[in-house]
């Protein structure tokens, strides 16, 4: 799928650039498969905001995904419409299954209307066939990753994206992955997961062009916390440019963050699981 340019007959649409939609075959989804989310404003029942800049976006139906195929083992199914997911980055296909049920997959790239799709461990070596990591080779392409066994496909579900099997501990029960992040994690053997990549590689080269394009998307302004007011910012408050009267920045939490902190970092029970951590820019 290719991305478009527009004409520049304002300044917002010289470098805008959005999706030509070429490998859509259906519009409209499927009613049984879709339900509407109600808009929160990003506020918990105290009615206080918990997400910040954001606020509002375009009317939208949430097609309902299948992310546990676990009772649709060994059955085929066929892709019968290619469709626009607006709450995601990929694209999505509806399938039909042997025994006439329909469900939405995510889609991978160069899909085609009338490719087979087979969940199962002994199926077929090919793109799309969805099997545990004991049963897919070493530096295969995957996608649609488990974290834990028998849980839910959770990861590796952006637009393009997908994460390579580099070696195993067969006494161990452990397949080493990498991350599209380039973080090496172990997983276990019998985690479900999808051969391929997904498609839309070209979600990256979007360029929304202005700033109402990203209100349609439910993004507000962000700025400085010198300009809130003090019930928003630990900054807030000051009048022009003055200082902000701290010995140090804090953050809108309140912590510091001065160049040259250490930040406390949470422990989570699946820091053990990583053997080596994503390249970062800032080390």
């Amino acid at each position: 799928m290719a991305t478009k340019s527009y004409r520049p007959y304002t300044p917002s649409r010289r470098f805008m650039t959005g999706y030509d939609f070429s490998n859509i075959t259906q519009t409209t989804p499927n009613k049984k498969l879709t339900t509407f989310v109600g808009a929160t404003a990003w506020r918990n029942n105290a009615g206080r905001i918990t997400t910040r800049h954001r606020w509002g976006w375009h009317k939208r139906l949430y097609r309902i995904i299948d992310f546990r195929r676990y009772d649709k083992e060994n059955i085929p199914a066929r892709v019968e419409t290619i469709e626009y997911d607006p709450y995601r980055t990929t694209r999505i296909v509806l399938v039909c299954y042997a025994d006439w049920e329909r469900r939405y997959h995510l889609a991978r790239k160069w899909v085609k209307v009338g490719d087979k799709i087979m969940t199962w461990s002994e199926a077929l070596l090919k793109p799309w066939s969805t099997k545990r990591l004991k049963d897919i080779p070493d530096w295969f392409a995957i996608y649609n990753l488990e974290l834990t066994p028998q849980t839910k496909w959770k990861i590796i579900r952006s637009a393009g994206q997908s994460a390579t099997i580099t070696w195993r501990d067969e006494e161990k029960k452990i397949v080493y992955v990498k991350l599209p992040s380039t973080e090496i994690r172990m997983f276990h053997e019998n985690c479900w997961a999808t051969i391929w990549t997904l498609s839309n590689d070209e979600h990256k080269n979007i360029v929304l062009g202005k700033a109402w394009r990203s209100r349609w998307l439910g993004r507000r302004p962000e700025v400085r916390g010198k300009a809130m007011n003090p019930v928003d910012h630990p900054h807030g408050w000051w009048e022009w440019s003055t200082d902000i009267a701290l010995k140090y920045p804090k953050s809108f939490r309140g912590k510091p963050v001065a160049p040259g902190m250490k930040k406390k970092k949470k422990k989570k029970w699946s820091d053990k699981l990583i053997v080596s951590r994503r390249k970062s820019r800032f080390k």
